[in-house]
C-alpha cells in the first residue's frame, strides 16, 4: 500500500551544507482494518472511475439533484403516463438481452403498450431517464451502474422507430392475438370491437374506423364493404405487379439459368458416376472370368505335367529295375565266372532281388542301390554288397 503525504518546512536549524538533518519522530505503525465503505469511499471510487477533478465531480452531481428537482416538478403533468411498480428483476437485467425485455415496461407504459402515443413515449423517456442515470444514483451513494439506463435507451429507440416499433407489436407477448369463433358465445359488438381495435394498430392510415354498435349508420357499413373490396383489389393489383416483376427480371432469369446448370452440373456428375461404377463393375467381371479360365487352364496343365511326370518316373523305376537285373545277369548271379549258374541259383537270387526292390522306395533309391552295387562290382566284393543291402533294406 502506497501512502502519499506532504513533508512540512524545515526547521530554522536547517543548514545548505548538511545533506540530511533529524527534523522529528515517526510515530510507531499500529495495524488497522480499512474497509472500503461510507460516501466518502464510494465518492472517491466515482471520480476514479470517471477521471474526474473534485470540481468536476460536485458540477455533475449538482446537475443531477438539479434534474431530480425538475423531474419532480413535471410529474405532475404526466399523469396520463400512470405509475406502474418497477419489477426489482427488470431493473438487474442485463443490457445485452435488450432484445428479451418487454419494452413498453421498461419504460413503463405497460398499461398503453401499442396506443401509447409519441409524445407519451418520450415523457416516459425522460421520466425513466431523470430516475435512473447513473450519475444521480452516484449522487446519492450508490455506485455507478447504468445497466438498466442502456435499457431504457434500447426500449426507447425501437419504439419511436416505427418499422421496429411494428416489428415489436406484431410479437409483443402481453397483447392477446386470439380471434373468436363463430360459435363464441356473448355480444357481438363486445366480443369483435376489440379484435378490430386491437388489428388497426398495424394500418398505415391513422385513425381507422372501427367496427362501431348496434347505432352504427348503414352507410358507415357500406364503407366498410367498399373498403375491404378496395383492398382486395389492391392486393390483386400488387401481386400482378410482383408476378410481371418476375417476369421480366433479368436477375430471375440468371438465377433460373444458374440453378439448371446447377441441376444438370449435378445430374451429369450422377450419370457419369454411374458410368463409371458400370464400366468398373464389367472390367471386374471380365477380370474375374479370365482369372477363373486361367486358373481353370493353369490347374489342367498341372494335372497334364503330373501325369507326365508320374509316367516318366515309371519308366525310370522300371528302367532301374531292369538295369539292376541286368547287373546280377551281367556277373553269373554272384557265381565264380567257370561256373553255370543252375535254375535254383537263378532263382535264388531273382527272390533276393525282388526283396530289394521292395524294400528300395522310390528312384533315389533304386540310383543308390545301382550305384552301390556298380562300386561292388568294380572292388570285386559284389556278392557281399548286394547280400548286404538286401538285409538292408528288407
Amino acid at each position: 500500500m502506497v501512502m502519499d503525504f506532504l513533508l512540512p518546512s524545515p526547521p530554522k536549524s536547517w543548514s545548505a551544507d548538511k545533506t540530511s538533518a533529524f527534523h522529528a519522530k515517526i510515530t510507531t505503525p499500529v495495524n488497522a482494518a480499512i474497509q472500503p465503505v461510507g460516501r466518502h469511499f464510494l465518492a472517491h471510487a466515482r471520480r476514479h472511475i470517471h477521471s474526474r477533478t473534485f470540481s468536476e465531480d460536485e458540477k455533475v452531481i449538482n446537475e443531477a439533484e438539479a434534474a431530480a428537482k425538475a423531474a419532480n416538478g413535471a410529474a405532475q403533468d404526466d399523469s396520463d403516463l400512470g405509475d406502474e411498480p418497477e419489477d426489482p428483476a427488470m431493473l438487474r437485467r442485463d443490457p445485452k438481452d435488450w432484445k428479451d425485455q418487454d419494452q413498453y415496461a421498461v419504460l413503463g407504459l405497460s398499461a398503453l403498450r401499442y396506443k401509447a402515443t409519441e409524445d407519451q413515449i418520450r415523457r416516459a423517456h425522460r421520466r425513466k431517464v431523470l430516475r435512473h442515470h447513473p450519475d444521480k444514483k452516484a449522487a446519492s451513494g450508490g455506485l455507478h451502474d447504468d445497466g438498466f439506463f442502456k435499457c431504457i435507451q434500447k426500449a426507447f429507440e425501437t419504439l419511436m422507430d416505427p418499422v421496429k416499433r411494428r416489428q415489436w407489436d406484431s410479437v409483443d407477448p402481453a397483447v392477446s392475438d386470439s380471434v373468436p369463433n363463430a360459435k363464441s358465445k356473448g355480444d357481438f359488438y363486445k366480443l369483435y370491437a376489440p379484435v378490430f381495435l386491437r388489428e388497426s394498430r398495424f394500418s398505415n392510415t391513422q385513425p381507422v374506423p372501427q367496427l362501431g354498435n348496434a347505432e352504427s349508420s348503414q352507410e358507415e357499413k357500406k364503407n366498410k364493404a367498399e373498403r375491404a373490396k378496395l383492398k382486395k383489389e389492391d392486393n390483386q393489383r400488387l401481386r400482378e405487379i410482383v408476378d410481371l416483376a418476375l417476369s421480366i427480371d433479368p436477375r430471375i432469369k440468371i438465377f433460373k439459368e444458374q440453378a439448371n446448370k446447377q441441376r444438370n452440373a449435378k445430374k451429369r456428375e450422377k450419370e457419369e458416376a454411374e458410368k463409371k461404377a458400370a464400366e468398373e463393375a464389367a472390367a471386374a467381371a471380365i477380370a474375374a472370368e479370365a482369372a477363373a479360365k486361367a486358373a481353370e487352364e493353369a490347374e489342367k496343365a498341372a494335372r497334364e505335367d503330373g501325369k507326365k511326370n508320374k509316367e516318366l518316373l515309371k519308366r525310370a523305376v522300371r528302367k532301374e529295375k531292369k538295369n539292376l537285373k541286368a547287373l546280377i545277369k551281367d556277373n553269373n548271379y554272384f557265381l565264380p565266372a567257370d561256373q553255370t549258374p543252375g535254375p535254383v541259383e537263378v532263382e535264388k537270387q531273382l527272390e533276393l532281388l525282388d526283396a530289394l526292390l521292395d524294400g528300395a522306395k522310390g528312384l533315389e533309391q533304386l540310383e543308390a542301390v545301382r550305384k552301390t552295387l556298380e562300386d561292388g562290382v568294380k572292388n570285386g566284393n559284389i556278392a557281399e554288397v548286394f547280400k548286404a543291402e538286401v538285409a538292408k533294406r528288407s
